[in-house]
């Protein structure tokens, strides 16, 4: 991999830039693993392009024939799937199946659940559940609205967090020191671009107690979302969001209102596991 492109990996990822023979805890990097990760989440973040050969071998700077032979060991253990010319190459069913797992081993997530259930039920609008993942939000769980006009996501979906409701919730738990300089990427003509246009923001989440995403990361969606402090500095959030059609401001307060109590449920519920000890792993 070139180096301008080692660089891109590391600021998508948040992530130190890679050294040659660097080492990890006082442990030597493993070459062929660190390859495989890297290979596994070009593929994802390419969701639905499939990449040829050559492409996948330009991308990471390795040799064609290791490529090769690297794809084909992964696509015979369900990692990556090709299409019927053997060609092209994609993320394959093993990678949705361990990240089932993960969202099944989280004790946070599980807690959480029922409370997305009891706040769709309550408002009939799209509810989230997000994790901050570097400079990025990872939805972990999705209730949809039933309504006809409804948002559209997904579990697995990233979000950049300087636009959602769910990453400015996140983000204003954090001192403004830790913003990454800009510019930032614009979604909709209405995103944050700037460094102090995102501090002003997060100064007024901070106020208020929860975030506001008017049509910031996509067009036609208001989005309110809570930090949940469980953990410090919270490292999950939940969100309502809404169609602009839809929303009113008697709508908009009530949401506001339910919101508030299902995260002070959610804390309540994950903080008496923890103390109640229960078998759970505190992941780090």
């Amino acid at each position: 991999m070139n180096i301008g492109r080692q660089w891109e990996r590391a600021r998508l990822y948040d992530r130190p830039m890679p050294e040659t023979g660097s080492e990890t805890g006082g442990i030597r990097e493993v070459k062929s693993a660190a390859r495989t990760v890297e290979l596994l989440e070009l593929l994802a973040a390419r969701g639905d392009r499939p990449a040829r050969l050559q492409e996948l071998a330009d991308e990471l700077g390795v040799p064609r024939s290791s490529m090769y032979a690297l794809l084909q060991t992964l696509i015979s253990r369900g990692w990556v799937r090709t299409d019927v010319t053997g060609s092209l190459y994609g993320i394959g069913i093993h990678a949705l199946l361990t990240g089932t797992s993960y969202l099944d081993s989280d004790p946070r997530v599980r807690a959480v659940r029922p409370y997305l259930d009891e706040a769709s039920e309550a408002l009939g609008e799209t509810i989230h559940l997000g994790r901050l993942d570097g400079r990025d939000v990872a939805y972990l769980a999705t209730r949809e609205s039933h309504e006809y006009l409804r948002t559209i996501s997904r579990v697995g979906r990233r979000l950049p967090a300087h636009v959602g409701a769910l990453g400015k919730a996140l983000l204003a738990e954090r001192p403004d020191e830790e913003l990454p300089e800009g510019p930032y990427e614009a979604l909709t003509p209405r995103s944050h671009t700037s460094r102090e246009a995102l501090a002003a923001d997060l100064a007024r989440v901070r106020t208020r107690g929860y975030s506001v995403d008017r049509e910031e990361g996509v067009p036609g969606i208001v989005g309110f979302g809570f930090a949940l402090r469980y953990d410090i500095p919270a490292q999950d959030a939940i969100s309502c969001s809404v169609p602009v059609a839809r929303l009113t401001p008697e709508h908009e307060e009530r949401i506001v209102t339910v919101m508030r109590e299902i995260r002070a449920e959610a804390e309540a519920t994950v903080k008496a596991t923890a103390l109640g000890g229960g078998g759970s792993v505190h992941w780090r």
